[in-house]
């Protein structure tokens, strides 16, 4: 692997790189820095205006992370011993300071060009080189090129009739307006109740003058528990910083708490139900991956879980007929199998006379009119209309890339019967001149990224 010096360019203008970094969010940031020691010449090319990949595009109202800032940060000790978040579970603010103040240290900008979005990349097997092409024009080479485009870089905007013609703003949470957007005495509908339209939905509550949630699936939604964090007790947290980052590499989630080593089975039904109280209490994701360890291996156990989950939700809610399609009495799938949000006061809104939820399993959506949703069931005007419907995850910010190896197949093709890995670790595909290389974990960074190499 050759060492050579930055910003290189041959006879054709053609900008040459050892390391092209796709991504500018915490693994292509680590990346950055760590390359740059090696002597290498990388460069990271960001599709967004600033750092933090998601945390660039994230600027809903409630954005916020649902893993608590001792570990969702840097281990590097020169890093993390002078920065201090203010709450447990930061917002999207915090995070954009903390990567500026990560920037500020270790002088990342220098070799990131925002605002470039990937198109292509095709493998020049003449001269064992990628030829990169990007949204504002630029061609570069490299010898090597490492996608960290994380789980979440292609939002999913369903084919909803007649949406654009929807006479109100219509956005997906992660495609908001980078300047904002007031919600305050409008009338605001959220279609999805994921990780961000939990979060968006608790604020819009509070301002909208009336809040429509469209739900298609309940969402086992788990208490977070956020608290402000004082002086004193971020000290407290800081002499446990070093054992904490050690312990996130070696627990089944890459948090720095495990599965319990017991059964849900093997104890008391008094046992059982106190194990349930004290991780309810701990909040965050305590009671999904910090619980029994068969909560998501055997029905039994995670029924039991899933009663637990439901009737302490149910107490939260007035109405019963809104409990029942909030937390029905027969789960929709089994706890847990499907990624629980955090929330704060979701379910507390929907006592509120300004908030009104429709069941899409009911009443389905027929069509966006100019004022509005037309449902099965009738017509809700709404002033403004939040698209918390998701992303094409995971591979989603790859296959929308034309990427290209030496027989000339795109990535795309070669997945279109699906993407295997070897034991969950690593599959080096046959890809005329690819190694593959999915998600992997280090006690710097946890984001999956993928580097196609020669």
């Amino acid at each position: 692997m050759s060492i050579t010096e930055a910003n290189r360019t041959d006879n054709s203008g053609i900008e040459d790189l050892d390391v092209i970094v796709v991504g500018a969010g915490f693994a292509g940031l680590y990346l950055l820095d760590r390359l740059r020691s090696m002597g290498m010449a990388v460069q990271v090319f960001e599709a967004g205006g600033g750092l933090g990949g998601v945390w660039y595009w994230n600027c809903y109202p409630g954005a916020r992370v649902d893993s608590p800032g001792p570990i969702y940060q840097y281990s590097r000790d020169d890093v993390w011993r002078k920065w201090q978040f203010s709450e447990l579970y930061p917002s999207w603010q915090e995070l954009r300071d903390y990567f500026r103040y990560v920037d500020e240290k270790l002088g990342l900008s220098r070799d990131i060009r925002f605002n470039r979005r990937v198109n292509e990349a095709q493998f020049d097997p003449t001269n064992n080189h990628w030829i990169v092409r990007s949204s504002d024009g630029s061609v570069a080479s490299a010898r090597y090129l490492v996608f960290c485009t994380g789980l979440s870089a292609k939002p999913y905007i369903p084919d909803l009739p007649g949406l654009n013609d929807f006479a109100g703003e219509h956005h997906h949470t992660a495609l908001w307006p980078q300047h904002g957007l007031d919600l305050a005495g409008k009338r605001v509908g959220v279609i999805g109740t994921g990780a961000s339209g939990v979060q968006v939905a608790q604020e819009a509550a509070g301002a909208a003058a009336h809040l429509t949630v469209f739900q298609r699936t309940p969402n086992l939604a788990l208490p977070m528990r956020q608290k402000k964090l004082d002086e004193d007790a971020i000290r407290r947290m800081k002499e446990k910083y070093p054992e904490m980052f050690d312990r996130r590499t070696k627990t089944f989630a890459g948090f720095d708490y495990d599965v319990l080593a017991k059964s849900a089975l093997e104890v008391s039904d008094d046992e059982r139900q106190a194990t349930f109280e004290r991780l309810w209490e701990i909040g965050g994701f305590a009671s999904w991956i910090g619980s029994f360890n068969d909560i998501l291996l055997n029905e039994e156990a995670n029924r039991a879980a899933y009663k637990f989950w439901r009737d302490k939700t149910r107490a939260r809610i007035n109405d019963p007929a809104v409990a029942e399609i909030l937390a029905p009495t027969e789960p929709i799938h089994p706890f847990g199998v499907k990624r629980p949000s955090l929330e704060q006061h979701f379910y507390e809104i929907f006592n509120q006379p300004n908030v009104s939820l429709v069941d899409l399993r009911t009443a389905p959506i027929e069509r966006v009119t100019r004022t509005g949703i037309k449902t099965a069931a009738g017509e809700h005007d709404l002033d403004v209309l939040v698209l918390a419907t998701g992303f094409d995850a995971v591979t989603g910010g790859l296959t929308t890339i034309d990427i290209r190896g030496t027989q000339g197949v795109t990535l795309k093709e070669k997945w279109t019967k699906g993407v295997r890995t070897h034991l969950g670790a690593r599959h080096d595909l046959d890809f005329g001149g690819f190694r593959l290389q999915p998600r992997h974990q280090n006690k710097f960074l946890r984001p999956p990224h993928v580097i196609l190499a020669p």
